[in-house]
């Protein structure tokens, strides 16, 4: 094309949406390679001393212990809702002793921890993004660069560590919980034989099943926090730019779960 045709081109808009495509298509590669350089610098910062065990127990217990209650109250209703769901299309065909394997095996294989992910990514998650932005805005970061701290170990490798410990736990308190709300309405509210609903849920339910939905949590409590932290750390803009950080982590976080809860069942199962 000469440049006359491409001034042309220009002048009528016809390559315009063409380099919004290009833009695009270049901040998103940018935004995934600087991802994945941080990620890289929490795996070689994990393991350098001197490890500082106060701020890990302390990041365990703001996205463990402070995320319970609603990831208790999320669980035990999903399998309610569960339960009665599936009644309707198990009942008429006379298999509603089936209500348990439903409920367990939906629990310990994709509702258990892809709801308790999303919970605490939008609890937790936001937070984590929150605080680092603002560090970021008020030169707190940069403080630390100067007092010799590297930031990748002192902030973002505990509440990585902690995300990855703690959300397979809260996915394992979100299963029984799940488990325990689908047994009581399916047998005091939809007379579902009690010894029938627990024996085919153990029958056909293995370790596996909760296994392979805790590793999964685990993945997801590694990609809410490294995209938490990362778009906090690397937040400009002042106080909207806290703001436009928080609401990135928390949508960026939770399509990552989504798409990487595919992808590691179409492995897993």
């Amino acid at each position: 094309m000469t440049e006359a045709m491409r001034a042309l081109a220009k002048g009528f808009g016809i390559l315009y949406p063409f380099e919004l495509l290009g833009s695009w298509t270049l901040r998103s590669l940018e935004s995934v390679g600087s991802v994945l350089l941080m990620f890289a610098k929490f795996v070689a910062w994990s393991f350098v001393p001197p490890f500082r065990w106060g701020l890990l127990l302390k990041q365990m217990e703001f996205v463990g212990v402070k995320s319970t209650a609603v990831v208790v109250l999320t669980g035990a209703f999903t399998g309610m809702v569960l339960a009665l769901q599936t009644d309707h299309g198990l009942r008429p065909v006379g298999a509603e002793a089936y209500i348990g394997i439903v409920v367990t095996l939906s629990m310990f294989r994709e509702l258990g921890p892809v709801l308790t992910s999303l919970m605490v990514a939008a609890r937790a998650g936001s937070s984590m993004a929150a605080e680092l932005a603002s560090m970021r805005v008020t030169e707190q970061i940069d403080a630390l660069h100067a007092l010799a701290v590297e930031p990748i170990k002192y902030l973002v490798v505990p509440r990585i560590w902690a995300s990855i410990i703690m959300v397979p736990l809260l996915t394992g308190i979100a299963d029984f919980f799940g488990i325990l709300g689908g047994y009581v309405v399916s047998v005091h509210l939809l007379s579902v034989n009690p010894i029938l609903f627990t024996r085919n849920a153990v029958r056909y339910s293995e370790i596996a099943d909760l296994g392979n939905g805790l590793i999964k949590a685990a993945a997801f409590g590694l990609i809410l926090s490294l995209v938490s932290c990362f778009t906090g750390f690397y937040a400009k803009g002042g106080a909207e730019g806290v703001g436009k950080a928080t609401t990135t982590a928390v949508v960026a976080s939770a399509m990552l779960i989504i798409v990487a809860d595919y992808f590691l069942t179409a492995i897993m199962f």
